[in-house]
C-alpha cells in the first residue's frame, strides 16, 4: 500500500506492563521492516465515561513513564507525540522533557477523548501552543501531517537583564528548595 501514518497505543486500561512492552516491540519490528510510521502517539485511557472499568487509570507519572520508555525503545521512530487532548496541555508540556517532540497541534474540535471523559479544552489556540512549547524551553515548529516542517517560529529575543533586576520581597520570602 505504501502509505505512511502515525501509530498508537491506548494504555492504562486492561493491559499489563508486559503487554505494553510487547506492543512497542511489535511496532519497532514493523517500523524496521517498513519505515512506514511517521510518529508514535501514546494515548492514555479516559475511564470516566467508558464501559471498561479500571481499578488504576493512568496517572501523570504513568503517562510520562510511557512517553520516556517509548522514546528509548522506539529509537527507530523520528517522532513521539504527547497528545495534549488526552494528557492535558501542562502534562504534555512536561512530556517534552521526557522524550516527546510533538504536542500534536491546535485541533479545532475533538470528540473521541471528550466523549470518553477528557476534561481538556476542545481546542488550543496557536498562541497557547506556542507559549507552552516556549515555556518548555523548545522552539515551536509548525508541521504538516507527515512531520515535515512548514514554519519555524523562532523564539523572541530575551528582554534586557536590567529590566528584570527588581526583586520581589514577597516572592523571595516564599521560595523554597529541597
Amino acid at each position: 500500500m505504501g502509505g505512511r501514518s502515525t501509530c498508537t497505543i491506548l494504555y492504562g486500561h486492561v493491559e499489563s506492563l508486559a503487554d505494553r512492552v510487547d506492543h512497542l516491540r511489535q511496532l519497532r519490528a514493523l517500523q524496521d521492516e517498513t519505515h512506514g510510521f511517521t510518529g508514535f502517539v501514546p494515548l492514555p485511557y479516559q475511564p470516566e465515561d467508558n464501559d471498561i472499568p479500571v481499578e488504576y487509570p493512568p496517572t501523570g507519572f504513568d503517562s510520562l513513564r510511557t512517553v520516556a520508555v517509548s522514546r528509548i525503545y522506539l529509537d527507530n521512530f523520528d517522532h513521539i507525540t504527547a497528545y495534549w487532548v488526552g494528557m492535558g496541555l501542562k502534562l504534555a508540556q512536561v512530556a517534552l522533557s521526557y522524550g516527546a517532540d510533538d504536542l500534536h497541534g491546535t485541533i479545532i474540535e475533538e470528540h473521541i477523548f471528550h466523549m470518553a471523559g477528557a476534561t481538556s479544552p476542545q481546542l488550543q489556540t496557536e498562541a497557547d501552543m506556542i507559549k507552552a512549547i516556549r515555556e518548555a524551553g523548545r522552539t515551536p515548529l509548525q508541521r504538516n501531517t507527515f512531520y515535515e516542517p512548514i514554519k519555524v517560529l523562532e523564539n523572541p529575543p530575551e528582554p534586557d537583564a536590567s529590566e528584570n533586576s527588581v526583586r520581589s520581597r514577597v516572592l523571595e520570602g516564599n521560595l523554597a528548595t529541597a
